[in-house]
């Protein structure tokens, strides 16, 4: 397939648009608070915990505070960690791949307390809890 000037000129056209939405100029690792700060060229600063974005809850402070910013400003790169994330996804809540993020849905809806979660876990306790797979053959 054929790249043209047309889509080359589409694709720019795309990305400037994008960028419209804020992009980084700076971005740094705040060991006090354990978050990772980023300066959007439109003034505004935003901030998330590492534990919130794919790829970053396991790294050192030192590996965490190398962090790179791509050239148009869009995505944040740490070599260390072989992780990136792309700007305005994080600006529409977006911490990593679709996947990771379901997974970390799951997880939270699992650990989740409610008085009909713990009436059900006890009910089913005092018939002698889940029932056992059936091996169908």
């Amino acid at each position: 397939m054929a790249i043209t000037e047309h889509d080359v000129a589409s694709a720019e056209a795309r990305m400037q648009a994008v960028r419209q939405t804020g992009y980084a100029i700076d971005a740094h690792y705040d060991r006090t608070t354990s978050r990772i700060v980023v300066r959007l060229a439109s003034g505004l600063d935003f901030s998330f915990p590492i534990d919130l974005a794919e790829g970053l809850s396991n790294g050192s402070p030192d590996d965490l505070a190398e962090i790179e910013i791509s050239p148009a400003g869009l995505g944040l790169h740490w070599p260390k960690l072989d992780a990136d994330l792309y700007i305005p996804a994080l600006l529409q809540g977006v911490f990593g791949s679709k996947s990771w993020m379901a997974r970390q849905l799951g997880t939270s809806g699992g650990k989740s307390r409610s008085a009909a979660k713990t009436a059900s876990a006890r009910e089913n306790g005092a018939k002698g809890g889940r029932p056992r797979k059936s091996a169908t053959g």
